[in-house]
């Protein structure tokens, strides 16, 4: 290639910019801090639930607007925790059209955004639960997992993705995603500021107490299941992770506190499993399923499923238990020791070692003898014996407590294991009795003491 023909080339194209790094990567500081702020979602959550608890002090409350405001904060709170938490982010039931308009218009006067954002964000928290994936990430604190991800922007791309198909397939999930701000506006504020204006006169009471504070507080119990619910209570089911189960958080988020429950069966249309235990959530839905055509096909998982999982648990920590206590010194770390070598240690010659054998354990009770409760002459005699048959009901049936003790005390295990193979040596050597040796010979010291005490 010539000077001129390289000159008439044309110049490469530039390479692309680089990509800034998220917000989110950059740490806050006094400078930086309003571009860390997800200023919507922080108006939504906090700005203006403060100025409708600001104007409650100038705001007489009319006893209608009080009833309407519980009303519409069950109706509201069912939006989300029946429609857009189990009908919608885990299909626990299938609703009819005309529910999931009604689903989907209350769930908006939540003001928590679009079922489909809603959803999926809910998706990624129950796939990558207490990971840098899960969007309300528990182990970044309660603060954080309560309001914070809101609050704060987050990196899209760190946020762990879920399948939505279905709710892209659902023409009542798009539609309320494209016109969201709307919905919102009408179902939050407009329309509970309506009924009250319409109703008895009180258009402003209606709008502070059943539109902006009802939504706070709304807000406030659902964010409770990203916080509380991982905070305070049992883990029944699984303590790999960190969801658990608490009265008090059901009580203040319709029934969704038991949420050890749902993390291990999402698809039951339960939280609350129990008769006893509160779950409003799981009563409406049935309630719907059982006197409307609305609801049909509520998701259980089987009772043989659930059981498994919370005997597994119980098993799991009754094992963590059981390694907190002394229950002797493991049988696979204990010297073996012959009979020979056995007798040898209990005789005078080897400093007359107080053990005892029992089922193939050799024990050292010497620190027991003067605190035995059958007495010091009993377990004397069986010092440098196999007293397998005399403890396990020879001469008396030793408890569960004994047997656990007894277990503190070993310090070797017998070569041949078993009382069986000690009886043979002792056949042969014709050392033993007719009816079996020591068991007799503790019988006859019982007969002599108490011949003696007549």
């Amino acid at each position: 290639m010539t000077v001129s023909q390289s000159a008439s080339l044309p110049p490469p194209p530039p390479s692309p910019p680089k990509s800034k790094p998220h917000i989110s990567t950059q740490p806050l500081t006094l400078t930086n801090w309003p571009s860390h702020i997800n200023w919507v979602s922080t108006t939504l959550v906090i700005l203006v639930p403060l100025y409708g608890l600001l104007a409650i002090r100038s705001t007489p409350l009319h006893p209608y607007t009080l009833l309407w405001s519980l009303l519409y904060y069950f109706l509201t709170g069912f939006g989300i925790t029946g429609g857009y938490h189990r009908l919608w982010s885990h299909r626990c039931y299938t609703a009819r059209l005309p529910l999931r308009i009604i689903l989907a218009f209350v769930g908006a006067g939540a003001v928590q955004g679009s079922i489909r954002f809603w959803s999926s964000k809910h998706r990624a928290h129950h796939r990558w639960t207490d990971t840098p994936r899960d969007p309300y990430n528990a182990l970044r604190g309660f603060f954080y997992s309560h309001l914070g991800w809101m609050v704060f922007k987050q990196d899209p791309k760190m946020i762990g993705r879920t399948d939505i198909s279905d709710l892209d397939a659902d023409p009542v999930v798009e539609w309320q995603h494209r016109h969201f701000g709307m919905t919102m506006l009408v179902a939050a504020w407009v329309f509970p500021m309506c009924v009250a204006g319409l109703g008895w006169g009180d258009w402003w009471g209606g709008l502070v107490y059943a539109g902006i504070v009802r939504a706070c507080f709304v807000q406030q119990a659902t964010f409770c299941v990203n916080s509380l619910a991982h905070y305070i209570g049992d883990q029944v089911f699984d303590d790999r992770r960190t969801p658990r189960d608490h009265f008090l958080t059901a009580l203040v988020t319709l029934g969704e506190g038991y949420h050890n429950f749902h993390h291990e069966f999402p698809s039951d249309y339960r939280n609350a499993i129990s008769w006893y235990q509160y779950d409003p959530t799981k009563w409406a839905i049935y309630v719907l399923s059982r006197t409307t055509n609305q609801v049909t096909n509520l998701k259980r998982f089987r009772h043989n499923e659930i059981e498994k999982g919370r005997l597994q648990q119980q098993q799991k920590t009754l094992d963590k238990r059981r390694t907190q206590l002394d229950w002797g010194v493991p049988l696979t770390e204990l010297p073996v020791m012959s009979w020979d070598e056995f007798r040898a240690a209990c005789s005078e010659e080897k400093g007359g070692r107080k053990l005892v054998v029992v089922a193939g354990v050799i024990h050292d009770v010497g620190a027991f003898v003067d605190e035995h409760p059958g007495g010091k002459v009993l377990i004397a005699k069986a010092v440098g014996r196999d007293a397998t048959a005399v403890f396990n009901g020879g001469v008396y049936m030793h408890s569960n407590a004994a047997h656990n003790f007894l277990a503190t005390m070993r310090v070797g295990v017998l070569r041949g294991g078993q009382e069986v193979e000690v009886w043979k040596q002792q056949v042969e050597a014709g050392v033993r009795g007719k009816r079996g040796g020591l068991v007799e010979d503790q019988e006859r010291v019982i007969d002599t003491e108490v011949l003696g005490r007549v």
